[in-house]
């Protein structure tokens, strides 16, 4: 197996007709609210968001942050006061933070919330468009927000068709989009992280090659994780090649013959790792997006 990361293209059609709805529908909202996957701060921001967007006021909604490893987390913190972006913390299954958005949206309006008041229109609801790429947790994010089913979810890219307007109390109202991607990944780290969360289609993957190269990853950034969860001995060096089917074994994935069952061990890694079980996990730092 080549050491390059793998080479993933992936933008369906109704990709290009949700970015197109996008563009159209900006004139209706007073911010962009973007959520991106803690996990992978860089790979999950949509590089055509700021073409898209223009000068709509913005909104970084860091989620997830539940599954990625505080330390990491509290980088990217520091990372983004430092370049001016205005950012809130959430997780979204549980709900923490998830009752600062309406307060952050406001921040980020205080200006335009200003203007209103002065033309007698302080009662007028805000609306925020919110964006982000397929299964980065933003219908469930939507549902907490509103406090009821309001938006499809699911642990699976594409749910979200079309867009949804949701009243979240008087004062805030949310248009959903669809997840999107786009054109071509400029990092090919940018796919293979992608297809690691989930964002990307499991069906156009090769299960197995995405999991010898998480393997790969967490041996380098998470060692202590695999010895844990895995069993696997880390004392030499291996590839995640190896250490999936030492995965397998130990957990006793076999086939006839004794041969380890690479499939079955690949979708557990790639789902405990989504869900995780294996630890909380960051897979990217800040200044890696220059590397």
């Amino acid at each position: 197996m080549a050491n390059e990361p793998m080479n993933i293209q992936w933008y369906p059609g109704h990709m290009a007709k949700a970015r197109r709805m996008m563009a159209d529908n900006l004139k209706l909202v007073d911010i962009v609210c973007e959520i991106i996957d803690a996990r992978i701060p860089i790979s999950s921001r949509n590089p055509d968001l700021d073409e898209v967007a223009g000068k709509k006021p913005r909104l970084l909604i860091v989620n997830r942050v539940d599954l990625a490893d505080p330390e990491v987390t509290a980088l990217w913190a520091a990372h983004f006061r430092a370049g001016g972006v205005i950012f809130h913390e959430t997780d979204s299954k549980s709900g923490r933070g998830i009752s600062g958005v309406s307060a952050a949206v406001r921040r980020v309006l205080s200006e335009k919330l200003k203007q209103y008041a002065a033309k007698g229109q302080a009662a007028r609801p805000l609306r925020a468009m919110v964006v982000g790429i397929p299964n980065v947790g933003k219908s469930t994010f939507i549902n907490k927000l509103a406090k009821r089913k309001a938006a499809m979810a699911a642990d699976k890219p594409g749910v979200t068709k079309g867009k949804q307007w949701i009243t979240v109390d008087g004062s805030l109202e949310l248009l959903d989009t669809p997840g999107i991607l786009w054109p071509r990944f400029e990092r090919l780290e940018t796919g293979e992280n992608l297809a690691f969360t989930g964002a990307v289609k499991d069906a156009v993957m090769d299960m197995e090659e995405l999991a010898f190269r998480l393997m790969d990853k967490l041996n380098t950034l998470y060692p202590r994780f695999l010895t844990e969860r895995y069993k696997l001995d880390l004392t030499e060096p291996k590839k995640g090649y190896e250490l999936l089917e030492s995965a397998a074994v130990k957990r006793g994935f076999l086939l006839t013959g004794g041969h380890p069952d690479l499939e079955r061990m690949s979708a557990i890694l790639l789902d405990e790792f989504r869900g995780g079980k294996i630890g909380r996990i960051s897979l990217e730092r800040p200044g890696e997006e220059n590397a």
